[in-house]
Formats: C-alpha cells, sequence, structure tokens
C-alpha cells in the first residue's frame, strides 16, 4: 500500500466525511418521517469491501448506528457469498436486530460501489421508521416477550437486483405498516442518499485514483488503532470494576444488572461484561453487535482525538457472555435496545472515572423516554405520534453538564415542539428545564426537563418506555446522582404513574387530558461542598437550583435577596465536612 503525504490524507479525509455529510443531509431533507427529518434518527457511512469495517461516517447521524453497521454490511457480505455474489446495481434492505441491527425500527440499506469491475467499498444507510407493525403504533413495546411483538423482521433482501427495482419487496413492507406513506417516502430518501453517496465516490476515484484513495482509508484506519493504542498505554494497567442498574424489563419488575470489569494491560483493554444479567423476558435485551458498538460510542465520548472508524476497537477484547441480555438471539425481544446501550455507556464512564478522572464524565441522564400516542382523527385517518426527549449531561472535570441535551448515544436533536404539534392533535403545555435534577458536584449535572402534552383529538392510546425511574444517574469522582424519571398521566379519577415506574402500555387518554414526562438531569462531577459559592448563588438566579437545594447538598446558604451569605456558608461547610 502506497504512502501517502499529510496534505494528500488531509483532504482526502475531508473529501470522504464529507460524502458521508452530504448523504446524511440528503436523507434529512427528504424524509417524511419526524424522527428522521427532525431529530436526525439516522446515519451514513462508508466501509471496507471485505470485511465491513467502518472507514468514514458521517457528523450529523448516530454514532450507535455507524458503530453496529460494520455488522450490517458484513452480514450483507456473507449473504451475498452464500448466494449469487454482489453485482454492480444492487441495493439490500434490512432491519434484522439480531444480524448486524439494533431493533426492528431501525431499516438498513447497502450499497456496493464497483471500481474497475470489483467491489471499492460500501455505501449504508440507516433510519428510524416511523411505524413498522407489531403490537403498539411507533414500535416501543414495553411488553413485548418476542420479537414478533416488536413488528416485521427483514433478513437481507435484494431491493435493487442488478439495478431492477423490485416492488414485490416494497409492497410487503407497506402491508405491514400502519403509515405506509411515511414508509415509502423514508426508504425512497434512503435510496437518494445512497446514489448521491456513488455519484460522489465514483468522482472522487476518477479524480485521484482507486490506489490513492483506497491507501487513505487504510491509512485512517490505522491512525485510530495507533492513537487508541497510545490512549491506552497512558492509563494505569489493572482492573476496576462498574455496574448499574435497569429498572425492570417491562415483564418482570425487578433490576437487571450491567456490570462491566475493566482491563489496561500496557495498550490493550479488555472489556468483560461476564457478571452482567442474562437474557430476559421482556425487550431490554441487546445483541452482542450493538454492545460492541456502544461501547465505540463510550470510548469515543472519552477519546474525542482518536479518529471515528473501526481503528478504534482494534485494540480492545470484548468479554460477552452468550447467555446474558447483551447477547441475545431471535426471537428474544429487542425493542428498547436504547435503554440497555445508554446503561453499557454509563457503566464506561464510571469504570474509567475511576483509573482517569480527567477525561471522564458522569453519567447523563440514560434513558431516550420513546413516547407513543396513536389514535385516529375526526376523519377516520389514522395518527401515530412517536418521539424521544432529551434529559441533562454528566458533569465533567471542565464544567457542568449541557442542560436538556439529547442522548449521549447520537447527535441528533430533539424534535421542536412547533413540529410535533403541526403533525399531531397535541398541545404542550409545557416545556421547561427542570429545577434541582442536575446531578450536585464541583461541577453541576445538566438539567433534565419537563414536558406536559395534551390531548386534543377526542381518544388516544398511549405507551412509554423509559428508564432510571429507580436507578437516578450516577456522579462521578464523588459526584452525586441527578433526580431520577417521573411520569405522570391524567385518567377522570386524577393523576397517575406506571406500576413499573417507566414503562406501560394500553393508557387511554381521553380529549383534554395530559401526560407529564420529568426527565433525569445528569451526574454531578467532584464533590459538591468545592463548588464554587458564587456559581450555586447563579445557579439559584436561573433558577437552575433551589435555596433549600443549595443548603442541602452544596452547603451554600443564599439569602432571601439572592445574595451570597459568606459566613453562614462558611460555617455550614466546615461543620458538614
Amino acid at each position: 500500500m502506497m504512502a501517502l503525504d499529510p496534505i494528500t490524507m488531509a483532504i482526502l479525509k475531508g473529501r470522504l466525511e464529507q460524502i458521508a455529510d452530504e448523504m446524511d443531509a440528503t436523507l434529512f431533507r427528504s424524509a417524511f418521517n419526524p424522527i428522521i427529518a427532525e431529530a436526525h434518527d439516522a446515519s451514513h457511512g462508508i466501509y471496507e469491501a471485505g470485511t465491513g469495517d467502518t472507514l468514514v461516517q458521517g457528523k450529523s447521524g448516530l454514532p450507535i448506528f455507524v458503530g453496529v453497521m460494520a455488522f450490517a454490511v458484513k452480514a450483507v457480505i456473507d449473504k451475498a457469498a452464500r448466494r449469487d455474489g454482489v453485482a454492480e446495481g444492487d441495493v439490500w434492505i434490512f432491519n434484522d436486530p439480531y444480524d448486524g441491527g439494533t431493533h426492528l425500527s431501525d431499516f438498513r440499506l447497502v450499497k456496493p460501489v464497483f471500481s474497475k469491475g470489483e467491489v471499492f467499498c460500501w455505501l449504508a444507510s440507516v433510519g428510524h421508521w416511523h411505524d413498522v407493525g407489531g403490537n403498539v403504533p411507533g414500535n416501543y413495546n414495553p411488553a413485548a416477550t418476542e420479537s414478533f411483538q416488536e413488528g416485521m423482521l427483514i433478513p437481507p433482501v435484494k431491493l435493487y437486483d442488478r439495478g431492477v427495482f423490485r416492488q414485490d419487496v416494497v409492497d410487503i413492507l407497506s402491508a405491514n405498516s400502519r403509515l405506509p406513506l411515511s414508509l415509502y417516502g423514508d426508504m425512497n430518501g434512503q435510496i437518494n442518499a445512497l446514489d448521491l453517496g456513488e455519484r460522489r465516490m465514483r468522482a472522487l476515484l476518477a479524480e485521484y485514483g482507486d490506489d490513492t484513495v483506497a491507501a487513505c482509508l487504510a491509512g485512517l484506519k490505522s491512525r485510530a488503532a495507533q492513537m487508541m493504542c497510545t490512549q491506552i498505554a497512558g492509563l494505569p494497567s489493572g482492573t476496576v470494576s462498574a455496574e448499574d442498574f435497569l429498572d425492570n424489563d417491562g415483564i418482570v419488575d425487578a433490576p437487571l444488572k450491567i456490570a462491566l470489569d475493566l482491563t489496561i494491560d500496557g495498550d490493550r483493554m479488555v472489556m468483560d461484561f461476564s457478571r452482567s444479567s442474562p437474557a430476559c423476558a421482556g425487550p431490554v435485551n441487546i445483541s452482542r453487535s450493538t454492545t460492541i458498538a456502544a461501547c465505540y460510542v463510550a470510548l469515543k465520548h472519552i477519546f474525542g482525538e482518536v479518529p471515528a472508524n473501526a481503528g478504534v476497537l482494534e485494540p480492545v477484547r470484548f468479554i460477552i457472555d452468550e447467555a446474558s441480555l447483551l447477547s441475545v438471539r431471535a426471537p428474544k425481544p429487542v425493542g428498547g435496545y436504547t435503554e440497555t446501550i445508554l446503561r453499557l455507556i454509563d457503566v464506561v464512564f464510571q469504570a474509567v472515572a475511576q483509573i482517569a478522572p480527567e477525561p471522564a464524565m458522569a453519567c447523563a441522564y440514560g434513558t431516550i423516554n420513546a413516547l407513543s400516542l396513536a389514535g385516529h382523527r375526526a376523519n377516520g385517518q389514522r395518527w401515530v405520534m412517536f418521539s424521544f426527549f432529551g434529559g441533562g449531561h454528566g458533569a465533567h472535570g471542565a464544567g457542568d453538564g449541557l442542560n436538556h441535551g439529547n442522548a449521549p448515544i447520537s447527535t441528533a436533536t430533539i424534535p421542536p415542539l412547533e413540529i410535533l404539534e403541526a403533525a399531531y392533535p397535541v398541545r404542550f403545555t409545557q416545556w421547561a428545564l427542570r429545577p434541582d435534577s442536575g446531578g450536585p458536584g464541583t461541577f453541576r449535572g445538566g438539567l433534565g426537563a419537563i414536558y406536559e402534552i395534551e390531548l386534543l383529538e377526542k381518544q388516544a392510546d398511549v405507551f412509554l418506555f423509559g428508564e432510571r425511574g429507580k436507578f437516578a444517574p450516577p456522579g462521578v469522582v464523588g459526584g452525586s446522582t441527578g433526580a431520577p424519571n417521573v411520569f405522570y398521566y391524567e385518567q377522570d379519577d386524577g393523576e397517575h404513574t406506571p406500576p413499573m415506574v417507566s414503562k406501560m402500555v394500553g393508557i387511554h387518554l381521553e380529549r383534554g387530558q395530559k401526560l407529564r414526562l420529568e426527565t433525569p438531569g445528569g451526574g454531578g462531577y467532584g464533590a459538591p461542598f468545592s463548588r464554587d459559592p458564587e456559581q450555586v448563588v447563579r445557579d439559584v438566579a436561573q433558577g437552575f437550583v433551589s435555596t433549600g437545594v443549595a443548603l442541602r447538598d452544596f452547603g451554600v446558604v443564599v439569602t432571601a435577596d439572592g445574595r451570597l451569605d459568606i459566613d453562614a456558608t462558611r460555617t455550614c461547610r466546615e461543620t458538614r465536612a
């Protein structure tokens, strides 16, 4: 493989990233579904011809998708090898969560790019489709006990066979969705994104030549592996352990443990999840490929300077028990995979904080709070509102956590209330930061949010799939936990909360009744009594922290007119030290 000078490498790196970014933008601008068009729950990347390894990812999509898509592309490579091979003009489509997938809502389209008669690389697109059948509109079914209750499962099949569009495949997909028009629009957006990506890649190959572009891709992967080895070698050798819990699986109201034993041995890392809970009845199981992809995202958060490609994982070995909830096969339900991968990221953060507090960060709010409302309009037309919601991010050694951010599995955005209100018969009567929800610390966790939603149509059914209702987001390096997740819904006899705290199916709303989500805040970083008292006063002035919490958790006395009482604060902190 030829060696490239740094300038050429930098130019080609930018050009390749631009291809992935343009594919992202093409889908976001053309998708019918607000979860893709507004929230950017999708992703695109460029993958190695023989292995399917991630080479380049788009910067606007979900990193968890890019990590797991390497397994998806490999699934297509393997199936093509068993059948009639790969031909120019082929496009594969599937959503199998056990074979390079995540959950059934996420549909993958994979396309080879040929040059000189051979596959040069693969392009892939993944997007969260609005509804793919199953028992629950929007597909986040917290009561599922097998994947058949979550939606249609499509193995890798050809959507285009040597350039010929297969309408029969689309007919099957459309017949299994409550919203076939949305499905059709999203699918075509993904097709167009791949077509654009192929044109851009062909233009790049024509300009620079196959050998030069191939050398760049190999060099980027090698550089990521080398940088990751250097980062690991800078950590103290030894083993640390961390564990955290899911509230329940939606079927049995018992906590589920996610445990990590992290070993540093020179420039190598071992991530051992053997002590995690076994596979469960409900839909918080995930596949092995999803587990590895979640760890990729966590490591990229911590080692942000390392390029984002498959080289990140070259010095990392995974030990995952095949009987655990982190390595399931069909037909175990996996619809709530987002909740489990967020807990995986949390345990990685907590483990790394024990050996490297400087790059470590506290845990974020740890749930997407997948909420679905569905019903029929007065004209009989079906509507399905599916959305996810934000919360507080964890504090870190350089500052407070982000207030009201999106989950750390993504760079997606929270759908704007204006878009949701325009698309569905609902009104947001509150959309605000949640006071006192950030975890206390030298640096405070970010605040969660309060969302209150009123139904405007005659009636609707509601489904919630959340987490962190029982186990609040932990702090690190002496920081405290953020506030836990809370969900309320109105009925004729007043306000209720789910029996399993964070998950429920079959909530029936009548016109004028409301739902309210109070999402978790992020964990704190460092000892709360080490926080600058003036910063606590500013938090009180901004409404982030109440005077009672300022006193109780930070040892800071704020007077009735909002000033710092220096002497009383000193006495309080000394007395309680």
